[in-house]
């Protein structure tokens, strides 16, 4: 089903248009806790694309789990032509509208996704965790493998946190999850508080540098890439 938004929020002309979508649509965003009491299914969202491959092609995938035994209780996959160019800061634009159609075939809906990229840690306030979780009207929290903006490192010890500043003001959370690992970036999507976010997000490594709904769903992106 297509949610009920401004076509333009989906499917912008140009990036002066997508630049006001953003804009729209980080007015709308929620920054306070609007989760279950206990949360049962655990979401994760992975997008695989590459800027420079011909025929621009973006491979997304949605998995939900059990969020206290980790089995994967459902997958969806979509794989087609990117609608959008390759703008860093934009990347939204490519990867909401086939992480919709699978959003729209999965078999059991996520309480909470984590999603490989940015929320609010974005240049614009806009990453592609707040934008899909506006559109989905779903919970969303963004991880992040690496910096967009801001700057923060955190203590060695899985669990020691830094705040992500950017300009004097705090737009995320540096999170070490593994001895030894690089830090996750991780900041509110919609619908989540900061202090939830990070406590979500630890609690689904198991001891793994990235949480297991994100690992789950950047595995099946790329089993969907492998097929095409």
């Amino acid at each position: 089903m297509v949610p009920d938004v401004p076509h333009y929020w989906l499917h912008p002309r140009d990036i002066p248009e997508a630049r006001a979508a953003q804009a729209e649509m980080a007015a709308r965003l929620v920054a306070e806790d609007d989760l279950p009491p206990r949360i049962a299914r655990l979401g994760g969202a992975d997008v695989s694309n590459t800027r420079f491959d011909p025929a621009k092609m973006v491979h997304a995938a949605l998995v939900a789990l059990d969020a206290s035994a980790d089995a994967v209780l459902a997958t969806a996959t979509e794989s087609r032509r990117a609608d959008f160019p390759y703008v860093p800061g934009y990347l939204a634009f490519r990867e909401v509208p086939p992480l919709l159609a699978c959003w729209s075939r999965l078999a059991v809906r996520p309480e909470v996704i984590l999603v490989d990229g940015h929320g609010v840690a974005h240049p614009r306030g806009f990453g592609v965790a707040c934008h899909l979780g506006l559109v989905f009207g779903v919970p969303t929290i963004g991880v992040a493998k690496s910096l967009l903006v801001g700057e923060g490192e955190p203590g060695p010890e899985p669990g020691d946190t830094v705040p992500l500043m950017w300009k004097g003001a705090r737009i995320g959370t540096a999170l070490r999850t593994r001895r030894g690992a690089r830090p996750v970036y991780v900041s509110t999507g919609h619908r989540v508080s900061l202090e939830t976010a990070v406590a979500i997000v630890l609690g689904a490594t198991r001891g793994r540098r990235l949480p297991t709904a994100i690992r789950a769903a950047h595995d099946a992106a790329n089993v969907a890439r492998l097929r095409t």
